[in-house]
């Protein structure tokens, strides 16, 4: 059937092509399950749109998925990717403040809006919440659905590249430093895997904030690296004890605020080099979920352990301003295209990577 002038007003020319390019995988496994041939294009529902993905970014995530979540069961084949930007194609017929050439960054979190918690504004707490690229289909794709509140627009001039290095990990910084954290202007703030995309994130968010920040890493090449990000002081876990660095730096005094995702590992340096009245915000377990508290030590300094994941939408627009402003700076260690996600995988998987990684569909 032959489609009326208002219908083609709704799409671009990319929808009249029926397969797009996309990596998926068949099974969990190693990079090796990866694959990149045609799939179906996806069809927005009433209140999503298609977005043409001119850029998406690798997570942890990606590869948590790929090998396989506990109690995650995904509709095969899974096409991965959290983080994506690029140009709307085609709208769904309830959506309305958006039209296909649309310039976009797409938050990845995904809620039902009708829960206690999202009601609350707190989005990243819905009962129902997933993730693009972890429960449903995500970036790695020449096309992607995803729901209309998930959209942020950003202006010509800037990159996609940026944006789709942007909007998973500064977001999850954003909510753990300033939501969850309560950074204040001229507190102390020690950063762990600060060589990693959240983390160079939260490094120039505390100094956005006036904060002192103290960076935990390995190696020189990156403890150079964070240190041309404002870090006041990088410390390589490697060859020190990190809290008793900390502990000396402050005058035995501690820092006001934490941000760790490694978990086990740091975990009790990490609670060490707390002050009197010190935060700590986990929000990741990259080396095991395992942790220890010294209870004395909770109550008579008197510190606060939490959890912080994702954001709400409020929280990721605000960060995206400062992004797109240029008053923070997405990292990016190198771009790949579609063709290579596979090998991408592996670079993430070996480590030594800073920043993001950044997948050209």
């Amino acid at each position: 059937m032959q489609k009326t002038e208002s219908e083609y007003a709704h799409t671009t020319s990319r929808s009249y092509v029926s397969v797009m390019k996309a990596a998926f995988f068949n099974d969990h496994g190693g990079p090796e399950v990866i694959q990149v041939g045609e799939r179906p294009n996806p069809e927005p529902g009433e209140r999503e749109v298609r977005v043409e993905v001119k850029a998406a970014s690798l997570n942890h995530l990606d590869l948590w998925v790929r090998r396989g979540l506990p109690g995650l069961k995904l509709e095969m084949p899974h096409i991965g990717g959290s983080d994506m930007a690029g140009v709307i194609d085609t709208v769904g017929p309830e959506v309305t403040g958006w039209q296909p050439g649309d310039r976009v960054a797409v938050n990845p979190g995904v809620w039902c809006g009708t829960c206690e918690w999202c009601k609350r504004g707190q989005h990243p707490l819905c009962v129902s919440y997933r993730i693009l690229g972890e429960h449903m289909a995500g970036g790695f794709a020449e096309l992607a659905v995803v729901p209309v509140t998930s959209l942020y627009r950003i202006p010509e001039e800037f990159p996609f590249e940026k944006a789709a290095a942007a909007a998973l990990v500064y977001q999850t910084a954003w909510r753990g430093l300033v939501t969850q954290g309560g950074l204040q202007p001229g507190e102390t703030v020690l950063v762990t895997g600060a060589s990693g995309g959240v983390s160079t994130a939260a490094i120039q968010i505390s100094k956005h904030f006036g904060a002192q920040v103290f960076a935990v890493t390995s190696g020189s090449k990156n403890m150079e690296r964070v240190q041309r990000l404002g870090a006041d002081l990088v410390i390589d876990r490697l060859e020190e004890d990190f809290s008793k660095r900390v502990w000396k730096e402050t005058g035995k005094r501690g820092v006001d605020l934490v941000l760790d995702s490694v978990g086990e590992a740091t975990w009790e340096n990490c609670t060490r080099a707390l002050s009197r009245l010190g935060r700590m915000v986990v929000y990741g377990a990259t080396t095991g979920p395992g942790g220890r508290v010294n209870i004395a030590r909770l109550f008579w300094s008197q510190t606060k352990i939490m959890g912080s994941t994702m954001a709400t939408q409020a929280e990721f627009e605000r960060v995206m301003d400062l992004v797109v402003r240029g008053e923070l700076q997405p990292v990016i260690d190198a771009v790949w295209p579609l063709e290579q996600v596979q090998e991408a995988h592996e670079r993430l998987e070996a480590g030594g990577v800073f920043g993001k990684l950044v997948i050209a569909p």
